[in-house]
């Protein structure tokens, strides 16, 4: 008797256990969109929770892009390692319900621990991004394989299956990317879209679970006493996250902003973005200066033209509107127009820190960037550049281009100042003292005589004009704070700038310059 080796089908076996019946395809899409999806959502928001803690620089969106796919790459090859060893079916909904209770208990975790790691040292902002992302996005990124798993019943479809799935869980991380960005961030506090995305995954997973269970006609797979910790653990999450210490009194698309009384001052406010005193206001008096670099911005403004002539002036970066206040208060007359990025902390500043816009005062919400290129040439007398935080540098404000704007804009005459934080060894505002001056004919710079020998860190003011300065003036000025700074120019000036790097719109490592050696 004989056959042929077309008379014999092989149906190859799968190794491992034995193949789990496949999930609905919509079902198994959905749970895939919606595992990838969140894994974004945390990936934005929690730039959100740890930036009041340790900023938010190159560095900090650095760590938390870096330990996001460090979590993927680990809970994928996770899950795949499980589905190979275990029933997927019984894997998917409790790893649905851990994720959302990663989530919930996410937001109190990294507010104590925010508490304790605050700053900008490298260690601390791994760490607390970590914190941040790590458990849920893990857990989350385990559901695709396992699904994967589960709709292999046919080896010759393997390749039209994983990259359906694959192209579903792209999709998903692109859709919440964009939602996330341009929606509920806009929309929402950090703390609802994290409890609502925990409270989403969780009953996905119970759903499920549930689902699962009147297919099999049998149980949840795991053991009471599991399901029961799962429950606790949910709770503590939620109670946790409802005592967990909040930085801001308002939450807006850029800060964590809120507003204090000064106890040693009755008319005194202080306005803290991401949780670092920013603006001092004080009610009653809008020429009180608090802060040391705002006396030294005042000291400019007085001598920039004749006393008490009103100026046309641009500020870049609004905070709590102190020198607008202050401009329009000592040359009554004077046009102050402010690019503010943030327009829930402008509102912020109209309801709690007095803000009245008017003739004399415009407030603009946008990016001064892009507002500054639409301004008029020769048309401002006096620019304040004041949109530097003392962990948020927006590097686009700190080029060669916009430098180049700002005169533009200003008139033959016109002084430009520059508020600048720096820490030892000083090299960022040495490159930004390279970079004005590759643009302004004029500069100087005024600093406390520490932070210029590069013994602390500091505010630094550059003053620059195509004219030559009031230096004279300016020194003299300055001579009556109670805390007399140091004035460079000229040569003093270029020896403490040296050869530093000249920041343009194609290089501009700001990060890196205000890392401390």
């Amino acid at each position: 008797m004989s056959s042929s080796s077309s008379d014999v089908v092989v149906n190859p076996a799968p190794a491992g256990p034995t193949t789990a019946r496949a999930l609905p395809n919509g079902l198994a899409a959905f749970l895939v969109f919606l595992s990838s999806g969140a894994v974004l959502v945390l990936e934005t928001v929690s730039l959100r929770l740890v930036g009041p803690y340790v900023g938010v620089t190159l560095q900090v969106t650095s760590s938390v892009i870096g330990i996001a796919l460090a979590a993927i790459a680990y809970g994928a090859w996770t899950g795949g390692w499980l589905a190979d060893r275990r029933d997927p079916r019984g894997l998917l909904a409790p790893a649905l319900v851990l994720a959302g209770i990663a989530t919930a208990v996410t937001l109190p975790v990294v507010r104590y621990a925010g508490e304790v790691l605050r700053g900008g040292a490298a260690s601390a902002i791994l760490l607390l991004t970590a914190l941040a992302v790590f458990v849920p996005a893990a857990l989350l990124a385990a559901v695709t394989p396992l699904v994967v798993k589960l709709q292999l019943a046919d080896l010759r479809r393997t390749g039209q299956v994983v990259g359906r799935l694959s192209g579903i869980g792209t999709l998903g991380g692109i859709t919440a990317t964009l939602v996330t960005g341009f929606v509920l961030v806009a929309a929402l506090p950090s703390t609802v879209i994290l409890i609502a995305l925990a409270v989403l995954l969780g009953v996905t997973g119970l759903a499920l679970g549930f689902h699962l269970r009147r297919q099999e006609g049998g149980g949840l797979p795991g053991a009471a006493r599991t399901k029961a910790t799962l429950a606790v653990l949910g709770l503590l999450g939620a109670g946790l996250s409802a005592v967990a210490p909040n930085p801001c009194d308002v939450e807006t698309a850029y800060h964590c902003a809120r507003v204090a009384d000064d106890p040693s001052r009755a008319s005194g406010r202080v306005l803290y973005l991401n949780s670092a005193q920013h603006s001092y206001v004080d009610l009653a008096d809008p020429t009180h200066l608090e802060y040391a670099y705002t006396q030294w911005i005042g000291a400019a403004a007085d001598v920039v033209a004749p006393a008490g002539r009103p100026l046309d002036a641009l500020h870049l970066g609004g905070g709590g509107f102190t020198m607008p206040r202050y401009l329009s208060a000592t040359r009554p007359g004077t046009d102050n127009v402010v690019f503010e990025i943030d327009g829930e902390l402008v509102e912020l500043d109209r309801r709690l820190l007095g803000v009245r816009p008017g003739p004399g005062l415009r407030a603009v919400v946008g990016d001064a960037r892009m507002l500054v290129a639409g301004e008029p040439t020769d048309s401002r007398d006096f620019v304040v550049g004041d949109a530097f935080g003392h962990l948020v540098v927006p590097w686009h404000l700190a080029t060669r281009e916009m430098a180049a704007e700002v005169r533009r804009v200003l008139r033959p005459g016109g002084m430009y100042v520059q508020n600048v934080i720096d820490y030892p060894p000083g090299r960022f505002i040495r490159s930004e003292l390279a970079t004005v001056a590759a643009e302004f004919r004029h500069v100087a710079l005024v600093a406390p005589a520490a932070a210029i020998a590069g013994q602390q860190g500091s505010n630094f003011l550059i003053v620059a004009s195509d004219a030559p300065l009031p230096v004279d003036a300016l020194t003299q000025r300055l001579g009556r704070l109670d805390a007399v700074p140091d004035l460079l120019a000229g040569g003093e000036l270029a020896a403490f700038v040296d050869d530093a790097l000249v920041l343009t719109d194609d290089y501009a490592p700001v990060d890196q310059l205000l890392a401390t050696a």
